[in-house]
């Protein structure tokens, strides 16, 4: 079986949800699992209507209807009939999204969340099968959160491996063309769960390995891997072929094509990966596979907007030990500070961190009681894989330089832009 992954970009709009059909003709459909996330910038349009819902604004109803006349233009462009089951069906979705809003009691900002924006993942899934019978190509669509058990980590949730492997090995038929969702699980109560954004390519990934999967292919709109985001950086250039240890390295670091917990599980079964564009589906695109001579030959280029640069220092000048940096870390984790760049001297600790969860006021509440606490919002954590002496000042242009850091292979660059 081999496992597609189709992104929302892919899926934005009827013309999207077409081409992915003639895609699978070009390419094959028998015995093939697809993987779908939520449509265009649906998961962006559901986290408004959480907002709205905490906030407890008038907009609710608004932000709820923005997405309702979101998808109902994409029926209307893909099914000529206006009595077709898909419209009872997505309808039905919604009622259920909007029924949940009524009644839910929890005031868990994060269990709403996952319970809300999973509605993205499930319309355009039960969209996409019910377009593929129309057009003949017929399908199993399948509730993922059935099947990938996690733990209750809302929107960050781990998976249990085991459960996970005998729902999927007994419920997905091969041979058939498959369609699921990417991004979500459920708990032991059966309750929704999220895997972190762009979480799909690893559902892609959770599936290949419990498959036994002959390959997994991420289709993009890039043609492949490349060696910087081209919207960011001109002139970036396809990688061909990596290993798996560079695109861990790559993924650990920030770059946005290939979700970094998705590697780990292919890896372990040397399961290929191929990342394709859905605009030329017959181009190779990029291979990661298994093998130490297939690192690039050029720098590779990574940038993390909207970061925090925090910096602790004593307040007594007293050395910054051991002791004091494993205090530290246990705030960082309990108060999920995604750390992406460390540096210490005797009296001082550096991080650059991704405040995902919007927690470091309250953690820097903490830390004052302790330590001499400065930072800088929104700067830029620039990552370059294979430096080289050029490969640095292409991005600290016009920029003020806050850290360098330099190893043997990865040079990282936090900037701020000049006044």
């Amino acid at each position: 079986m081999k496992v597609f992954k189709f992104g929302g970009a892919s899926v934005k709009d009827a013309g999207g949800i077409k081409n992915v059909y003639d895609v699978l003709q070009k390419v094959g459909h028998d015995d093939v699992l697809l993987v779908i996330s939520a449509m265009g910038k649906t998961t962006n349009a559901l986290e408004v209507v959480v907002k709205d819902y905490f906030d407890k604004s008038a907009g609710l109803q608004s932000s709820v209807q923005e997405v309702k006349k979101y998808h109902n233009q994409i029926l209307m462009d893909l099914f000529e009939e206006e009595n077709h089951a898909v419209f009872a069906a997505v309808n039905k979705i919604f009622t259920d999204m909007e029924q949940f809003l009524r009644q839910n009691k929890s005031p868990n900002y994060n269990f709403v969340y996952d319970q809300v924006v999973s509605y993205g993942e499930i319309i355009s899934t039960t969209i996409v099968s019910h377009y593929f019978n129309y057009r003949g190509l017929k399908n199993q669509w399948i509730d993922v959160r059935e099947l990938v058990k996690t733990d209750n980590t809302y929107r960050d949730a781990v998976v249990n491996w085991e459960l996970t492997q005998k729902n999927i090995s007994k419920n997905v038929k091969k041979k058939n063309l498959n369609i699921t969702q990417g991004f979500l699980g459920s708990d032991e109560n059966n309750f929704t769960t999220t895997l972190g954004r762009e979480g799909s390519d690893y559902t892609a990934a959770i599936f290949a390995y419990c498959l036994n999967a002959e390959s997994v292919t991420i289709w993009k709109d890039v043609p492949g891997v490349l060696n910087a985001d081209p919207r960011y950086f001109d002139n970036a250039i396809l990688l061909h072929q990596i290993s798996y240890r560079e695109a861990i390295e790559l993924a650990f670091y920030g770059a946005t094509v290939i979700h970094p917990k998705t590697l780990q599980p292919l890896q372990r079964k040397e399961i290929p990966l191929y990342v394709k564009s859905f605009l030329n589906p017959l181009l190779p695109g990029t291979c990661v596979s298994k093998g130490a001579d297939l690192e690039p030959q050029t720098p590779c280029f990574i940038v993390k907007k909207n970061q925090l640069l925090v910096s602790l220092s004593s307040l007594d000048f007293s050395f910054i030990m051991e002791e004091n940096i494993s205090e530290i870390f246990a705030l960082l984790h309990k108060y999920r500070m995604k750390v992406h760049l460390i540096q210490n001297s005797a009296i001082s600790f550096s991080v650059c961190a991704d405040d995902k969860f919007g927690n470091f006021h309250a953690l820097k509440a903490l830390l004052s009681k302790k330590f001499k606490v400065t930072y800088n919002e929104n700067v830029s954590l620039y990552t370059i894989r294979h430096f080289n002496d050029k490969s640095a000042g292409t991005v600290t242009k016009n920029k003020e330089v806050l850290v360098r850091q330099v190893s043997r292979e990865t040079m990282q660059i936090v900037t701020r832009d000049l006044q």
